[in-house]
């Protein structure tokens, strides 16, 4: 292991593009202890906890992304959250729209650049609309308990509105929303890769020296009286870590590999004799996508009705609703399960991969070409993404079912599964694969010699 971080840090291009990417990473770190102009961080951390009201909302998922930098009310409070948002409205935009499938595909660098802009605009747009919205809950807030917001900030007013608080909260924390996705961009294009998932990744890891806190004082060391957490129940929760772990890692690198056969062929004067080759249907095609789709659409009824009060209809629905419960995560594993084969389906293409494996002579052995090979690729990947699903289901609920099973703290169970997880581990499958693409391309043997990654 040594001695392939040694090799690593030979190669001069990947030696600096690993100290591109920590250096951003660290000015991430350091923009989430800056808080806005005129708030009072303890006071902004006691807002949170009142409005996380103990359970899972639209807020924590925030501050997880944000890496507790919207618990303290900074100006990377919203984090990379607006991107990813905009994100996902775009790529579903491109696969319902005929017209934009059809540019992208026909000028594929004049459709990426278009989209782009269009993502940093819409970004742009749900970062204002956010941090207004938030710093209205905030005004609100602080009138039954002052102490939140500097009084000075509230005594410049318009109409009766606070509009200098209004234009601090929006204007910081929308640019630090816009340098975390320059920053992640620079990441992607100059350091190692996958800008955004490594500040997302930066962010949950930073929450690690807090579990590792709650696991110290439910041991209760200091006091001869047994804890709420034991020994056995820590070795206990080891295991289960790192099977969980384990199995995250073999169900996002499986993948069902399709034989493919090519016909003889007549290159110039000659007859090329056909290859064998397959196509690798992946079990997770869609990712982390559908658990954060989930878990936005469920939380948001409880988040709702906590601004509007416990005693609205929609406050009622949200105690229905709430995490924790039987009903929400029956819900919560409909939803994945949903969004999991429409996401697949719009990213998945049998009839484009159909058509192509015809132009180039391809086909499945037993399958004829066109239709009946789409029909083929559309049965097969179907059954896949069950299995996919199921496990998305599974890692999504195991944070809920090991903190009631077990009776331990949300800080410590959250690295239990859910979406933390899925992201933690996807990002660092991704980015071993790209140190290992620049160690291959240096004649190295690779960066891991046994455990080989799929596709070397």
């Amino acid at each position: 292991m040594i001695e392939a971080i040694r090799r690593i840090f030979d190669i001069p291009e990947l030696r600096v593009k690993i100290f591109y990417t920590l250096v951003l990473l660290a000015v991430c770190r350091v923009g989430a202890y800056i808080s806005v102009p005129g708030v009072h961080v303890d006071a902004a951390i006691s807002l949170f906890k009142f409005a996380s009201g103990g359970g899972q909302n639209l807020f924590q998922l925030v501050d997880i992304f944000s890496g507790g930098a919207f618990a303290k009310m900074t100006v990377l409070a919203l984090g990379v959250m607006p991107y990813i948002q905009a994100s996902i409205v775009l790529q579903i935009l491109v696969a319902m729209v005929p017209a934009m499938q059809r540019e992208i595909r026909e000028s594929p660098d004049q459709g990426r650049r278009k989209l782009s802009k269009w993502t940093r605009l819409a970004t742009l747009v749900f970062a204002l609309f956010q941090s207004g919205f938030f710093a209205k809950y905030v005004v609100r807030v602080n009138l039954s308990s002052p102490g939140i917001i500097v009084p000075e900030m509230l005594d410049v007013q318009f109409f009766g509105i606070p509009w200098l608080f209004y234009l601090t909260v929006m204007v910081t924390m929308t640019a630090g929303t816009l340098i975390l996705m320059w920053i992640g961009e620079q990441i992607t294009e100059k350091g190692i890769g996958n800008g955004i998932s490594l500040i997302i990744s930066v962010g949950i890891l930073s929450s690690f020296p807090s579990m590792i806190g709650s696991i110290i004082n439910q041991l209760n060391l200091e006091s001869q009286e047994a804890g709420q957490l034991t020994f056995p129940m820590l070795v206990v929760l080891c295991a289960l870590f790192i099977s969980i772990v384990i199995g995250t890692i073999l169900v996002i690198q499986g993948q069902r590999r399709i034989p493919l056969q090519y016909a003889r062929r007549i290159v110039g004067r000659h007859e090329v004799q056909g290859g064998n080759s397959h196509i690798p249907l992946k079990v997770n095609h869609a990712g982390v996508i559908p658990v954060i789709f989930a878990s936005a659409l469920l939380m948001f009824p409880a988040t709702i009705g906590q601004f509007l009060g416990r005693n609205t209809w929609l406050g009622q629905l949200s105690n229905y609703l709430s995490p924790g419960s039987w009903v929400y995560m029956v819900f919560y594993v409909l939803l994945i399960l949903l969004f999991t084969y429409y996401w697949t389906a719009t990213q998945f293409k049998p009839e484009q991969i159909a058509s192509d494996m015809k132009k180039n002579g391809a086909f499945i052995p037993g399958i004829r070409q066109g239709r009946p090979t789409q029909e083929y690729l559309e049965t097969t990947m179907s059954r896949i993404t069950l299995a996919g699903a199921v496990f998305l289901a599974i890692i999504a609920i195991l944070p809920t079912l090991v903190g009631k099973l077990m009776g331990v703290d949300a800080n410590i169970s959250q690295f239990f599964g859910g979406t933390s997880l899925l992201i933690l581990v996807g990002v660092i499958l991704d980015t071993t694969k790209q140190i290992e693409s620049h160690l291959l391309m240096k004649r190295y043997d690779g960066f891991m010699t046994k455990g080989r990654l799929r596709g070397r």
